[in-house]
């Protein structure tokens, strides 16, 4: 019995649905961001967060997720993704009542620039804002609405059951063997000044457009995978990470940016 219950959970790990980039993925993101910020963006993030760095808050909001508060099981479960059923751009229209990335990352963001928004309600925008951005640059978070952004794309890691989203979340960036601390290094040393100035990019409608088209070019013929996959995909899962943390610091420089020019000669 306790074998089957043991097959049943390593079973379960490699096929439950993932929701966003991995861990690892998401605290890259952070950390990188963390190194692009702003003196003045920089500050307001201490204000708000204290000691915790942008790469403990990019994982927040799916640390979250064992909470049983109804927000955290229902109503903010499809902030993590969107969906864009036809055509390459995304429209306000692909939004479904309840919200997805775009209409939440709009929302956090105006409570975030609100003077009369609480320190705990612009502290919960913080975290979401850093954690959405990074999901918006996985392509397989920009779904085409046929496979629950290829969470019922079955494969094989390895040799080992699992889909295509959990393959990108996670999978392919923890074959490396490397802390978030490596592989953020690793990829801000790669980072060249021209790449900063172009990818210095605040449109998340762009973000999504980027990860829609390399969408259409990463599924396989060949459902088992190994490292000729990993291989062939690698420079773009790391392009993705390096952009997602670019301009999670390019957003945030803009949001704290001072809007009263008398605040803005004072600082």
């Amino acid at each position: 019995m306790r074998k089957l219950l043991a097959l049943a959970l390593i079973f379960g790990a490699f096929t439950a649905p993932a929701q966003a980039w991995g861990p690892i993925g998401h605290r890259v993101t952070g950390a990188i961001a963390d190194d692009n910020l702003s003196g003045v963006a920089r500050a307001n993030v201490k204000i708000l967060l204290g000691t915790e760095n942008l790469a403990e808050a990019a994982t927040w909001p799916d640390d979250m997720k064992s909470d049983p508060d109804d927000f955290w099981q229902n109503k903010a479960n499809p902030w993590h993704y969107v969906t864009v059923r036809e055509g390459d751009d995304y429209k306000v229209t692909d939004a479904p009542t309840e919200g997805d990335a775009m209409t939440a990352l709009t929302r956090f963001t105006a409570t975030l620039r609100d003077p009369q928004a609480s320190a705990d309600h612009k502290r919960l925008a913080l975290r979401f804002i850093v954690h959405i951005i990074g999901d918006l640059h996985q392509p397989l978070h920009a779904g085409g609405g046929n496979d629950r952004g290829g969470n019922d794309f079955k494969v094989t890691w390895f040799g080992r059951p699992s889909n295509l989203h959990s393959v990108w979340d996670s999978a392919m960036i923890e074959q490396r063997s490397l802390s978030y601390l490596e592989l953020a290094g690793w990829l801000s040393r790669s980072i060249t000044p021209a790449q900063v100035v172009a990818w210095n990019e605040r449109d998340p409608s762009v973000w999504l457009h980027e990860s829609i088209a390399l969408r259409k070019t990463i599924y396989p013929t060949d459902t088992n995978l190994s490292w000729d996959y990993a291989y062939r995909h690698r420079a773009e899962l790391d392009d993705r990470l390096k952009r997602a943390g670019i301009r999670i610091a390019a957003y945030l420089n803009w949001v704290f940016e001072p809007s009263d020019p008398k605040l803005a000669e004072a600082k």
